[in-house]
């Protein structure tokens, strides 16, 4: 695909299609870009004319193999092991990915138009002419921590705040949200404040994954390959891959790609602060036993203290049981000290096997986690808040009793 690039037809309104559409020739290959909008019942109408019309032998759509599934099964959350999503560390992906869908959902019922229905249009078209269907897109679990990773760590917070927050705090979906839904997915609406405003994040959400599709385009659908391949993308993306599209692109595309799919690992300070602030606190209580026997156990009593009331409460505030609330109190000083397992993860456990979610609440999962009452109501996610609030609680309870140990012993 080095040396192929033909010709560029420019940017142009089809006769035919409402949203904008761009033709491409690379090499024996042509690509039409369309570009759709996410909650629009014209774009599902384009894309089904367009496919109808015998012109294309494949599709590409902007999608990965996680959403892809997700649209064609919608009880896919029923299929995962939670235990394994705890075990894993996935569970703040899964609760931001619910909340996403919350949105979506919000969305489809205050505007009458299912999110996404343009894709639902064009799985159902290709399959139905028999037509390769090529997803493109990046998953959504690794844009995401690319998101969280790129960013300063003072940002980290505010974006966090600003996805849950978005999402759970407004029962009413604005205007204006519904308008930014037009021009990028739930992902990019949720992130536009922030990332008008922030290179940082444009890369990982707008830039790079414009690079990535047209790497998997050139991996799936090279130049030869098929005559003439549709590209149903968003429409916030089609100047970017049309850009991208136009220049040489790498003999083999997979190695920049995979480059793109890596997902930084934490850095070295904050892989070992766990093991040092729990040195720290065994060191506090040495030094406490050494000085005065009752001022030892006055340390160990208070981090006890501190750790299991802040986090059994935390528990309490997502409504866990209270099998799970006694469970957390008495773990989550001793989990504190042990950086290989977390107090979350031992709530989620015991709130798993005190209240194991039923077929229902994974069948209405997805309506439920619409209101912000529905995430204490269904097992699934409550599941889900008493690992994130366990987890909180623990992380508070370790700095404030660190922060008393310290007083206690050289407060003079």
């Amino acid at each position: 695909m080095t040396d192929s690039q033909d010709s560029v037809t420019p940017a142009r309104q089809s006769d035919t299609t409402s949203g904008p559409r761009q033709v491409l020739q690379v090499g024996e290959t042509r690509y039409t870009l369309l570009g759709t909008a996410h909650v629009s019942s014209e774009s599902a109408a384009d894309v089904r004319a367009l496919i109808r019309s015998g012109d294309f032998d494949a599709v590409a759509i902007e999608l990965c193999d996680s959403r892809h599934h997700s649209l064609t099964n919608p009880d896919a959350m029923g299929e995962q092991d939670l235990f394994q999503i705890f075990r894993q560390g996935k569970a703040g992906m899964v609760a931001a990915s619910l909340a996403l869908g919350a949105f979506q959902q919000r969305v489809a019922e205050q505007s009458g138009i299912e999110p996404g229905a343009e894709m639902r249009a064009a799985l159902e078209e290709s399959r139905e002419a028999d037509l390769p269907l090529l997803l493109i897109d990046r998953d959504v679990g690794i844009t995401l921590k690319r998101i969280y990773h790129n960013v300063p760590w003072w940002q980290r917070f505010s974006l966090l705040s600003g996805l849950l927050g978005s999402v759970l705090s407004r029962q009413q979906v604005s205007a204006e949200e519904i308008e930014r839904l037009k021009e990028g997915d739930v992902l990019e609406s949720t992130f536009s404040e922030f990332a008008a405003e922030s290179a940082s994040l444009y890369m990982p959400l707008i830039s790079e994954r414009d690079r990535y599709m047209v790497l998997r385009l050139a991996e799936d659908a090279g130049p030869g390959r098929y005559r003439h391949v549709l590209v149903v993308i968003g429409a916030g993306h089609m100047k970017g891959m049309a850009e991208q599209l136009a220049q040489p692109l790498p003999a083999d595309p997979t190695p920049e790609r995979e480059q793109l799919e890596v997902t930084p690992p934490p850095s070295r300070i904050w892989r070992a602060l766990p093991w040092v602030i729990t040195l720290l606190v065994l060191t506090g209580f040495a030094i406490g036993f050494s000085r005065n026997t009752q001022l030892g156990w006055q340390l160990v009593g208070e981090w006890f203290l501190i750790n299991g009331v802040l986090s059994g409460a935390a528990t309490l505030a997502a409504l866990a049981h209270p099998v799970t609330v006694a469970a957390t109190f008495v773990a989550a000083p001793l989990t504190s000290l042990n950086p290989t397992i977390g107090a979350g993860f031992v709530a989620a456990g015991v709130e798993l096997w005190m209240r194991k979610p039923k077929v229902r609440d994974f069948s209405t999962l997805r309506h439920d986690v619409t209101e912000l009452k529905g995430w204490w109501r269904n097992r699934v996610s409550r599941t889900l808040l008493v690992f994130l609030t366990a987890t909180l609680g623990s992380a508070a309870g370790t700095w404030i009793a660190g922060f008393r140990i310290a007083g206690a012993l050289f407060g003079g």
